[in-house]
């Protein structure tokens, strides 16, 4: 799929205000979450978070809101508790979330909407989520965690309470995979579902899998099951390692809701297979599925599996995007979300000819279906946070339906954004957007901050990043561009793949393009230029102080120094191929990619930021080229979080980031 040539030009307006954005403007911001639908269709419940910059947490709040776009939400819950996971019960009268208990773990709760307390329905000892509530509206099924080798509630609890009381904490493997993402995977969590009946007095649960053994997606465990129209049998998608091949895989599998063993739907899969759903008649279940494991941005296809036939068909086989977040609507039709030109849309689709987009600029996210052909999703862009919004499937103007994020947003200015592509690497057609300083003229020279985006099969998307946001880059009086180099998603599985086993190549070309764009516009200052990325973006930013000096500074979030070094990461199958070769089949490709091998080009004041509980990037990354620099006699600083991962997520540590990256710009680009 080829770029779409764009000219530079606006995309969004400035917004005016009394004062540019600050990091404190970006916590104080609600988040909105996505809706729980009432049957109806008339009404969701939504669940909004606030930050206490203070107390350095936030707390959900649900909040009733109608679909027509009319009235002001109702609050629904305390706000001095959080409540999340809203699903709103069949008939509408009840609604069903969870809330944590005295031990901080969250448990399921149920409120009629009529009034009343909420009162709790399960007391599982590490918690639940991803209630769903079966179709008669007599119980829900809820996922839940044990101990293996301790599969009751009691045997988890009692291995839990020994650990606790056992001073030894090492842990012992013999797993390729034994660490995720800032977890480590061997203590022996494994998520089971369990069918909680609800009675006039209380609460009968009981496990619905006993004896499994597979985990749910360890990044978003939620989404991973469905249950059928006739409330009979759940399909989940679970990750099992296959020794054979010594590859992590995830496979569909069907579970009577009586309770059973486990099948296997598609055992005879070479990649991953995902996000299982119930056709609306219950004739067969849609998921998708990739091909080759070893590319984790493989584009995902969609199969259909005859329940009475027990055959598979390909059912979105040659589209070139990734469709996410699907479920059925009540015409039949699918309805998903999908990244194309750097923006996610919501597609429907009803089987034949290619998915129709039904939004255009800026991301949806959460979709939830809703009666009458219509889809409730959050929408946000570079200049708006998210809030909730209705379409038809069929298309036409969204309609708003929340202003939580307003108060915040007049309190400050927003830059205008704009929109380009120009002539990459080896001639291709590359996308960027550049967001302006408030208060831009255009006779004036502006310091450049390149923001480059982490993955590397990823996008620096049409949204307002509650972390590395454009507009918080632009606030200080910089232009902020963000380039959507070769490797990145959104425009087909070939612009994608086409830098596998050479990381660095073509996406330094397009970056240094892009700078020379922004140079040809006249109002960026080339003598005050800097570059921040983080992940595979600090890979990149690394990679750039070895081959250019003609930035003033560099920012390294949490990024890869040493390619060869990232077998200590996580997850290590497919790392030979995007490295260009396995370390034991000679290292001289992987030094051909790892920035730390151009050391002697490095004279780039650099900041280096990484988290100790950093697994997908092990923190001896980035004090790695800290170490380096400083030993050289380059300018370096170093910021080390010890309760972070690869993100940095708590609010006052954010705000800490925010004024070091900050600090560290006005001192060397002014």
């Amino acid at each position: 799929m080829s770029v779409t040539p764009k000219p530079f030009a606006t995309l969004y307006p400035a917004r005016t205000g009394p004062r540019p954005m600050t990091a404190e403007d970006l916590w104080n911001l609600p988040r909105v979450g996505g809706a729980s639908v009432a049957s109806c269709g008339t009404w969701a419940v939504v669940p909004v978070t606030r930050y206490d910059l203070e107390k350095n947490e936030g707390r959900t709040r649900l909040h009733k809101v109608a679909l027509d776009g009319t009235g002001e939400p109702v609050a629904l819950t305390s706000p001095d508790v959080s409540a999340s996971e809203p699903r709103v019960s069949p008939d509408g009268t009840q609604l069903a979330f969870t809330r944590k208990d005295a031990n901080g773990k969250p448990q399921l709760m149920l409120m009629p909407f009529a009034g009343g307390e909420a009162r709790k329905l399960t007391d599982l000892p590490l918690g639940v989520f991803d209630p769903r509530w079966l179709p008669d509206g007599s119980g829900l099924i809820v996922a839940g965690m044990v101990i293996k080798g301790h599969f009751t509630p009691e045997a988890t609890a009692a291995e839990i309470k020994r650990r606790a009381d056992d001073p030894v904490k090492a842990h012992v493997t013999e797993d390729r995979v034994y660490r995720y993402w800032d977890t480590w995977l061997t203590t022996g969590e494994v998520p089971h579902l369990w069918h909680v009946k609800i009675g006039a007095s209380g609460s009968d649960v009981r496990d619905v899998t006993p004896d499994a053994a597979v985990w749910f997606d360890w990044m978003d465990p939620s989404g991973q099951y469905d249950v059928s129209p006739d409330g009979s049998e759940i399909a989940l998608a679970g990750i099992v390692f296959d020794e054979k091949r010594s590859l992590l895989l995830t496979q569909v599998w069907t579970v009577p809701v009586a309770g059973g063993s486990l099948t296997c739907l598609t055992s005879a899969s070479k990649g991953e297979n995902l996000r299982p759903r119930y056709t609306r008649d219950g004739a067969a279940i849609v998921y998708g599925f990739t091909e080759d494991p070893l590319f984790y941005a493989d584009r995902v296809r969609l199969a259909k599996y005859d329940r009475a036939t027990k055959k598979i068909t390909t059912w979105l086989g040659d589209w070139d995007l990734t469709p996410t977040a699907w479920d059925f609507l009540d015409d039949g039709r699918l309805a998903f979300a999908a990244e194309q030109d750097a923006r996610v849309k919501v597609f429907t689709y009803d089987g034949t000819g290619a998915p129709k987009a039904v939004t255009g600029d800026g991301c949806a996210a959460a979709l939830a279906v809703a009666k009458g052909a219509r889809v409730v999703y959050t929408h946000q862009s570079l200049s708006s946070m998210a809030e909730l919004y209705v379409t038809s499937a069929d298309g036409g103007a969204p309609v708003r339906l929340t202003h939580f994020t307003d108060e915040v947003h007049a309190r400050f200015a927003l830059g205008e954004v704009r929109e380009m592509t120009f002539a990459g690497s080896k001639g291709e057609t590359v996308q960027m957007f550049v967001v302006l300083p408030v208060g831009f003229d255009p006779k004036q020279k502006y310091p450049l901050v390149h923001v480059i985006h982490g993955g590397p099969h990823g996008i620096s998307a049409d949204q307002f990043h509650a972390r590395w946001n454009a507009q918080m880059f632009a606030a200080p009086g910089y232009v902020a561009a963000v380039v959507n180099f070769q490797g990145s998603t959104s425009w087909g599985q070939d612009y994608a793949k086409r830098i596998q086993g050479a990381w660095a190549e073509r996406p330094f070309e397009d970056i240094m393009k892009a700078t020379d764009a922004m140079i040809a516009t006249g109002f960026v200052d080339e003598q005050r230029m800097a570059v921040a990325g983080g992940s595979y973006g600090g890979y990149m930013v690394t990679w750039i102080g070895g081959h250019t000096d003609r930035f003033r500074c560099i920012i390294n979030h949490a990024g890869v120094s040493d390619l060869t070094g990232q077998y200590a990461s996580d997850v290590t199958q497919g790392r030979g191929e995007a490295s260009g070769g396995e370390a034991w089949d000679g290292l001289d490709k992987q030094d051909m990619w790892s920035p730390i091998r151009y050391a002697s080009g490095m004279n780039t004041p650099m900041l280096v930021v990484h988290g100790e509980r950093d697994y997908r990037v092990p923190v001896g990354q980035g004090l790695l080229v800290y170490g380096m620099l400083k030993a050289k006699g380059v300018p370096a600083r170093l910021v080390y979080f010890p309760d972070e991962n690869h993100w940095v997520l708590k609010p006052r540590n954010s705000l800490l980031w925010n004024r070091e990256v900050h600090a560290w710009l006005k001192r060397w680009i002014g």
